[in-house]
């Protein structure tokens, strides 16, 4: 595949040689989020569609929401995925199909699994914090349980140490030594990484796993190269390691797993392997389909789903390949 200048647009810090050449830094595109809110999307696209089973990165903020409204999503479905919503500033009120009303603050972690079909809406309380900043992330699910019963998880209290100057809080999968109490059903990876100065930190990292590491605040630098908050930095596989360095307060997330294999169809908020499924999830929801459920205590109307495009849905791999159905 042809990569463009902007697709590879690297800085090279103060005394490194080279800029490592297993990198892509992936600059992300602005995509409005209900009413209020823009969000940089840092995947899927073209140069890179995951990370393990990590298939879509969005990042919000910090946005001034003081005489805002925030956050304002309306109840929507999902298939085939799971949502993890991490929160550095803020707060989001879930609701859904199952009967959650779960708030999210800053430290703490929602893990929403869709299975065959699942509805939400996600709004920021109308007394809010006065900033709001953090990431959403989907995690495809395999074909043994993208159609099984869905399910909804919030955890207070998550794994945290300190690395030296570096503090780190494990969000999803195994790091460090540590567990995450989140249940992902492909190994995975999800680890916020706080800087505290100058003095590079080098992680160990499993060689089979993929690997892409977000700015999420802060100038910062991993495997010898500096980004910006914003941007995502894809480090492929093969690695035992990963220095990273950057200014006090700089925050990572690192994002991580074995390669997904199986094909996918990805449309709208659903997460499947066929046009035809797809095509169904559409026509369920949009006939309030008992699949979907209602989203509780939320009077807002469904968001509809938007018309399909003329030309079949395809199957793509991880790298963005084209399969047949």
């Amino acid at each position: 595949m042809e990569r463009t200048d902007s697709m590879l647009a690297q800085t090279r810090p103060p005394g490194v040689a080279d800029v490592d050449p297993g990198s892509v830094l992936l600059p992300g595109h602005d995509v409005p989020l209900g009413r209020y809110t823009t969000v940089r999307r840092l995947l899927p696209q073209r140069p890179r569609r995951m990370v393990g089973a990590w298939c879509f990165v969005d990042h919000f903020g910090p946005d001034d929401v003081a005489q805002r409204p925030g956050m304002e999503v309306p109840p929507h479905p999902h298939t085939g995925l799971q949502t993890v919503t991490w929160l550095l500033d803020g707060e989001i009120l879930h609701r859904d199909s199952l009967g959650n009303v779960q708030p999210i603050r800053p430290g703490q972690l929602n893990v929403m699994t869709s299975g065959n079909g699942i509805a939400h809406s996600e709004r920021s309380p109308a007394v809010h914090p006065p900033v709001m900043h953090g990431v959403q992330l989907w995690v495809a699910l395999p074909d043994a349980a993208r159609t099984g019963a869905a399910d909804f998880a919030h955890h207070a209290d998550l794994p945290r140490w300190r690395d030296g100057d570096l503090g780190v809080t494990l969000l999803v999968g195994e790091f460090g030594g540590q567990r995450s109490p989140a249940v992902v059903h492909t190994p995975l990876v999800g680890v916020q990484l706080e800087l505290g100065g100058e003095a590079p930190t080098t992680l160990s990292l499993r060689p089979d796993f993929e690997y892409a590491v977000l700015a999420m605040s802060g100038s910062a630098e991993a495997a010898g190269v500096g980004f910006e908050p914003g941007a995502l930095l894809y480090l492929g596989t093969g690695r035992r390691e990963l220095t990273v360095r950057g200014g006090s307060g700089a925050r990572l997330l690192l994002l991580g797993g074995t390669p997904f294999e199986e094909p996918l169809v990805m449309w709208w908020n659903f997460v499947g392997r066929s046009h035809e499924e797809i095509v169904a999830a559409r026509e369920a929801w949009m006939a309030g389909d008992a699949r979907f459920g209602v989203v509780a205590d939320d009077p807002a109307p469904p968001l509809p789903a938007p018309a399909l495009p003329t030309t079949r849905l395809k199957a793509r791999d991880r790298t963005g390949g084209l399969h047949d159905q």
